[in-house]
């Protein structure tokens, strides 16, 4: 029997008195790969960062729960410590901080344990040459100076160094190149197994072709207005989404 990681319930939110999602229920399974579609505007970002528990955004009602407990008022590094993890469309530029001492210190706050250091600097090498990453990258501040390739590789780096329970991906493949969404797919699917899961937005479904997607979830307006198997992503690539907002707007 699947065990269940993340339940959202009757989810109305948003921001500086907007409502943004209007009634929002979703379901993903431990193991589970699911990808959310929709429209610029349609809430996405606003979901994964209210999964997250970003301070900016308001629950009016409904719950989020991750491993059967309501996590709805938790903070976000009370999440992250229950094993969320949110990769960043825009990642923030953080000087003063190196990516080594950035990700050792999460990873330390995260699991509550000392991390040992020259087992860390050993994992994080043979990590950052799986992703084409030159090792000097390690030592220089968090995102300062990084290309747009580089900065979402390095969000795939911490996803595999901190090894979460739940990986939010919010549009980690916009701005890549061919070459660059591949090591990203990659990434991404080093660090998927029976175990962990994957909430995914993209609208370049190229980063899911080494994943085994159980469940597509369209997000029109702040709500889920349909939800399918892979064929869903091959039918709105064909499509768009034009033929699922007329047949919503003639309900």
């Amino acid at each position: 029997m699947a065990e269940n990681l993340l339940e959202i319930k009757d989810l109305h939110a948003g921001v500086e008195g907007k409502e943004i999602l209007k009634g929002l229920s979703l379901s993903v399974d431990k193991g589970e790969v699911h990808v959310i579609l929709g429209p610029n505007g349609s809430g996405k970002s606003t979901l994964m960062n209210i999964i997250m528990g970003h301070p900016k955004y308001e629950v009016t009602s409904g719950t989020v729960s991750f491993e059967g407990e309501d996590i709805t008022e938790l903070k976000t590094f009370g999440r992250a410590r229950k094993g969320l993890f949110l990769s960043f469309q825009t990642p923030e530029e953080i000087p003063g901080i190196t990516v080594e001492n950035m990700i050792r210190t999460a990873k330390q706050a995260v699991s509550g344990e000392r991390v040992k250091i020259v087992p860390f600097r050993r994992q994080l090498k043979a990590t950052m040459e799986e992703l084409k990453m030159k090792p000097e990258y390690a030592e220089r501040y968090m995102n300062v100076g990084f290309s747009g390739g580089e900065k979402k590789r390095n969000e795939i780096l911490q996803l595999l160094m901190l090894n979460p329970k739940l990986a939010l991906l919010d549009e980690t493949d916009s701005g890549l190149d061919v070459d660059a969404v591949q090591i990203v797919s990659e990434g991404v699917a080093k660090f998927h197994n029976e175990d962990n899961s994957c909430l995914i937005i993209t609208h370049n479904t190229r980063i899911l072709e080494k994943l085994k997607v159980d469940k597509v979830h369209v997000l029109i307006n702040g709500e889920i207005v349909e939800e399918g198997g892979p064929e869903l992503i091959d039918d709105i690539n064909r499509r768009g989404f034009t033929h699922i907002l007329d047949a919503k707007a003639e309900k």
